[in-house]
């Protein structure tokens, strides 16, 4: 199956906590960084999801913010360190793509942001993705 999310990450499953709907599910991606996926309890039962197995995390490039260091006093509990390797730009919106340590993810940000920000090739920023917005998908 092919898929239009640009963003798909692979890594493991290191713990599950379910709840009634809702379950968290911590990833380790291959670069060694902790990922947090909330999705359905029925989806990871569906997925036969335990920790050990297999998985891509699946994230929408318009769900990637970035931000120049680590934050602080905020409820978004996956922050991503990397480096910014291509900004590019159009009239209004930008696609910047980060090498995250194994792997890259790309995130699609005003270029207002991104002027602001002062994003180019090589800087050091830190992705920033809500629980919510990760998709897992069995590899």
């Amino acid at each position: 199956m092919s898929l239009s999310i640009r963003n798909q990450i692979a890594g493991t499953v290191t713990s599950v906590t379910s709840g009634e709907a809702m379950t968290t599910v911590k990833v380790r991606l291959e670069g060694g960084q902790d990922i947090t996926a909330a999705i359905t309890t029925d989806a990871v039962k569906d997925l036969g999801l335990a920790a050990g197995s297999s998985v891509k995390a699946l994230v929408k490039a318009t769900e990637v913010a970035l931000a120049t260091g680590a934050v602080d006093g905020i409820s978004i509990r996956n922050q991503i360190a990397g480096t910014v390797v291509d900004v590019s730009a159009g009239g209004a919106m930008a696609s910047v793509r980060v090498d995250v340590n194994g792997g890259g993810l790309t995130a699609a940000i005003t270029k207002d942001a991104v002027e602001a920000l002062g994003l180019t090739a090589g800087s050091s920023v830190v992705a920033l993705i809500k629980s919510t917005e990760i998709s897992l998908a069995t590899a």
